[in-house]
């Protein structure tokens, strides 16, 4: 199944675009699911037909869907309380009733992704198009999974856990009580389901269309937005510059605007592929305006991004890591080494990567920027390099 990640500045008409995206695909025979974190039914104005917490067919091969978080949030509370039941009891605690529950900060979040790895393993759709939050909650959900799998590994790694035969003696020893089954069982759960989500996310079928309005403030959350994605390895398939102007004369009240527009499509053909949705002079309502905004077809072979790893051993001593970031800049760019890890800074963006297998015998020799590239050197440790002849 394809994946297409649709997200842009707030009040750019993201959601009215990944909806004209997705009747695109149905119209071409593609089984598409349009998935919306929207929280309330701007999905259904787009399409005209009202969505909500269960799937809808709209078309013949569109159905839509807005997954209602508060309700899986207590489900998913309901289901750990009766899992932990005997700790819980131990504890003497009161067990919250489903209809006191409400979402926690990030819990709607989480909740999304569940409901877009569900969609992606579903073997009913061919297509998923996904309608994000605006930017920047947008690049923070795409970068939870991996984050929170880490925090996993580090809080309680698997490999660190005891042998129930050795808990009590452990447990003695230590003058403190151990992690109980539950805890670790709980922890793995969570990481297979974290695993699944950002499988989705770094399939080399799934890409990203942004969409702003053409002019200055559509020009810099594009560059952000850029920059974050490109630092999650995620391709952006195209830029749908949304509401764009007919041509106008120009002592009229339009000429200045238009011009403006002009002027940030020009610098956006130059890095991207740009295509033009025009302005319809109304809010789009209905498939005879989504039709009317013209939306490009989904590409079925979409360019992955890769980070490869070059050897210049012969040549410079040293093999060299290639991250494309387009838009960093030099002074906003900086690296970490710690371990077998690389803390990579680009702006108000920051991930943590784990070095390829060959670089982690490797010690940093240098990096540099060159046409949007970040080009890291490493040299060979000589304690940890296999020795010629050896």
């Amino acid at each position: 199944m394809r994946t297409i990640l649709i997200t842009g500045p707030g009040g750019s008409g993201r959601t009215t675009v990944a909806a004209a995206t997705a009747l695109t695909a149905a119209r071409e025979g593609h089984r598409t699911l349009l998935l919306s974190a929207d929280g309330t039914d701007t999905p259904g104005t787009a399409l005209g037909t009202a969505t909500g917490p269960a799937p809808t067919a709209v078309t013949e091969n569109l159905t839509a869907w807005r997954p209602d978080a508060v309700a899986r949030f207590r489900a998913d509370l309901t289901a750990f309380q009766t899992r932990a039941a005997s700790v819980l009891d131990l504890l003497g605690a009161a067990r919250l009733d489903a209809e006191e529950v409400t979402p926690l900060p990030g819990a709607e979040e989480l909740s999304f992704l569940r409901a877009l790895r569900d969609a992606a393993l579903s073997e009913r759709y061919d297509l998923l198009v996904v309608d994000l939050p605006p930017l920047p909650q947008a690049l923070a959900l795409l970068a939870l999974p991996e984050e929170l799998r880490r925090y996993l590994r580090r809080l309680l790694p698997p490999e660190r856990q005891a042998a129930r035969a050795l808990r009590p003696v452990l447990g003695r020893l230590a003058g403190v009580p151990m992690p109980a089954d539950w805890l670790y069982e709980t922890a793995a759960r969570w990481d297979v389901e974290l695993a699944a989500v950002e499988a989705v996310l770094t399939d080399r079928d799934t890409a990203v269309r942004l969409v702003a309005e053409p002019g200055p403030a559509g020009a810099d959350a594009v560059r952000a937005a850029t920059l974050g994605l490109a630092l999650r390895g995620l391709p952006t398939e195209a830029l749908i510059a949304n509401r764009t102007l007919p041509d106008a004369a120009p002592d009229s009240w339009l000429g200045s605007l238009l011009a403006q527009q002009r002027k940030t499509l020009a610098d956006w053909r130059e890095a991207y592929d740009v295509h033009p949705a025009p302005h319809l002079g109304r809010d789009p309502h209905g498939p005879d305006d989504l039709t009317a905004l013209a939306v490009p077809a989904v590409n079925p072979a979409p360019t992955p991004v890769g980070w490869p790893v070059t050897d210049r051993l012969a040549e410079d001593g040293v093999l060299v890591w290639h991250l494309p970031l387009p838009g960093a800049i030099r002074d906003d760019l900086d690296l970490v080494r710690r371990g077998d890890e690389l803390l990579i800074t680009a702006g108000p963006f920051r991930r943590i990567v784990p070095l390829p297998s060959a670089l982690r015998r490797c010690t940093v020799a240098g990096a540099a920027l060159r046409d949007g590239e970040l080009r890291i050197r490493f040299a060979p440790d000589p304690d940890l390099w296999p020795a010629a002849g050896r």
